[in-house]
Order: structure tokens, then C-alpha cells, then sequence
């Protein structure tokens, strides 16, 4: 079977076509729970957001815009959705939503794990080296090597230009090999 276009996805959702629903959504779901569990840290909060995220999507289906590419809308939509929810919750206190709004993001050795025990320690030192990046670049690494996204969408979803983020990116890379290169020193 041929692979399904985001644009042909997109326009048959906004038709109402529940296959088109069911297929974002299984496509979706995971990369942005995935992603909203590093922004809000709590995973009811999380589930619930996206699944009410979702039915958002659907319940104004006829309101959305044309779209080429998904997403680089899904992840910037749900990201202002959440920290919309998490404001409500006073789990964090940003005022204008409008504005860059970076978030902090961990990783865990678990995102790092191998088939081989002997990488564990290497995933556990790569954390650590990975949580020292600035939150922009830790974002960013987390866009590009977690969820797939090209630069392109990482810059819609970061609200940066392409050119920010092919920075953004080379500076967290050459971070991580500077520390991992200190690690070896001692190690």
C-alpha cells in the first residue's frame, strides 16, 4: 500500500474522515506524549492534554488550515495546549504564550538503552551529558533524534529560523563531544 501523504491525511480529517482521525492519531500519539511528558513532567496530565488535544483537533476540524506537513503543527499546537493547561494548574507561570517559551527537557538513561548491557553505562554517562546542553539545544536534540522532525519542522516548532536550529544543532553536537571527551579523560 502506498504511503498515505500528510496533505491527503490532512484534507480527509478536515472532511471528517474518522480513518483519517484514527490514522494522525496512531501516527501522532506517541511522538507527542512522548514530548509532552518532557515539558510537563507528569504523565496524567500529559495523557489527558492529548487525548483532549486530539478531540480538539477533530471537534474544529473545519476551521484548520491547510497543511503540507503535520508535524511541525501538531507539536507547536500541543506544546501552546499544554502550557495552556499546566498555566491552569499553576504548574508553571508564563503570562504570554505568544512569546518563546523554552522548555526543559531530561533525558533518561532509559531513551538511551541498548540491546547490550555494555552500553549501559555509556546511556548513563550520555544523560548526564545530555541534560548539561542549554534547554534550547536539548530541545532541539530531542526534536531531531526523538521524534524524527527535519530541521525545517523543527524550526516552526521551536518558532526559530532554519538556520537557528542548524546551529542550534551543531553547538549541542559539538557540546556533547566535548564532554563525552572529558569523560574519557577520566575514565
Amino acid at each position: 500500500m502506498e504511503k498515505l501523504t500528510d496533505k491527503f491525511i490532512w484534507k480527509s480529517l478536515k472532511e471528517g474522515d474518522l480513518n483519517a482521525f484514527s490514522v494522525l492519531f496512531e501516527s501522532y500519539y506517541p511522538k507527542l506524549h512522548g514530548y509532552g511528558l518532557k515539558i510537563s513532567k507528569d504523565e496524567a496530565l500529559t495523557e489527558d492534554t492529548l487525548q483532549d488535544f486530539f478531540l480538539y483537533i477533530y471537534e474544529h476540524r473545519e476551521n484548520l488550515s491547510d497543511l503540507d506537513t503535520i508535524a511541525p503543527y501538531l507539536f507547536t499546537s500541543y506544546k501552546r495546549f499544554l502550557l495552556k493547561e499546566m498555566k491552569k494548574n499553576e504548574k508553571v507561570k508564563y503570562t504570554d504564550f505568544s512569546e518563546e517559551t523554552i522548555t526543559d527537557i531530561k533525558f533518561t538513561p532509559e531513551e538511551l538503552i541498548t540491546n547490550q548491557e555494555t552500553e549501559e553505562f555509556k546511556n548513563k554517562n550520555l544523560s548526564k551529558v545530555l541534560n548539561k546542553l542549554p534547554n534550547r539545544q536539548k530541545e532541539a536534540i530531542y526534536l531531531k533524534y526523538y521524534s524524527g522532525l527535519k530541521a525545517k519542522e523543527i524550526s516552526e516548532v521551536m518558532n526559530i529560523n532554519y538556520q537557528s536550529v542548524v546551529n542550534t544543532l551543531h553547538k549541542a553536537i559539538k557540546n556533547l563531544k566535548e564532554e563525552i571527551s572529558i569523560i574519557k579523560l577520566f575514565n
